[in-house]
């Protein structure tokens, strides 16, 4: 125990890299500087969650039946991401904490997937196999639908928006009229 180890062996460097100090290393991000957006998480999913419970009080899916409210919430849900991420990367300059706040928390909250899956399997359970599925595919179909026509329209609302008043100065249009 007291033999003391051989120096190490110093391998042969590549003459043709130049000597460079080893890239820096970079630090993972704090829990600390996380903290704020996963606080606007959680409260933006508390309020989707109670909002998306208030719409299952409101339309009740009985036992046995098809389960529109949750295929509405969901298609109403993307629609709104739809208008939202286009407002907030293309229309506006927001807070940096309104995308985890009402994108991941509220709109994540209220969206209800797990809900979903759940439902196909007691429409299956049910013997109702072939409904499951068409509420598979239509749930999927309709979402990514919802997103893509409410991102395009917001697109569309902007872009008119806009073309108004880009050729307005002091008061005047291109042609000369106000």
């Amino acid at each position: 125990m007291g033999q003391s180890r051989p120096p190490a062996v110093e391998e042969p460097i590549d003459p043709d890299v130049p000597d460079a100090p080893p890239p820096a290393r970079k630090r993972a991000p704090s829990a600390r500087g996380q903290l704020p957006a996963v606080c606007a998480v959680s409260v933006g999913g508390g309020v989707g969650a109670a909002a998306r419970y208030g719409a299952s009080l409101l339309w009740p899916t009985g036992a046995g039946t098809f389960p529109w409210t949750t295929l509405y919430v969901n298609v109403a849900g993307c629609a709104v991401i739809g208008v939202f991420l286009v407002l907030v990367t293309e229309a506006w300059a927001a807070h940096p904490l309104v995308r985890p706040f009402f994108g991941t928390g509220v709109l994540g909250g209220f969206t209800t997937f797990s809900t979903y899956a759940v439902d196909i399997q007691h429409l299956v359970d049910d013997g109702r196999a072939a409904t499951g599925l068409a509420y598979l595919a239509a749930t999927l179909l309709a979402a990514l639908a919802a997103v893509w026509a409410a991102a395009r329209l917001t697109r569309r609302a902007i872009g008119r928006t806009q073309g108004r008043t880009k050729g307005r100065t002091k008061g005047r249009t291109k042609g000369g009229r106000a």
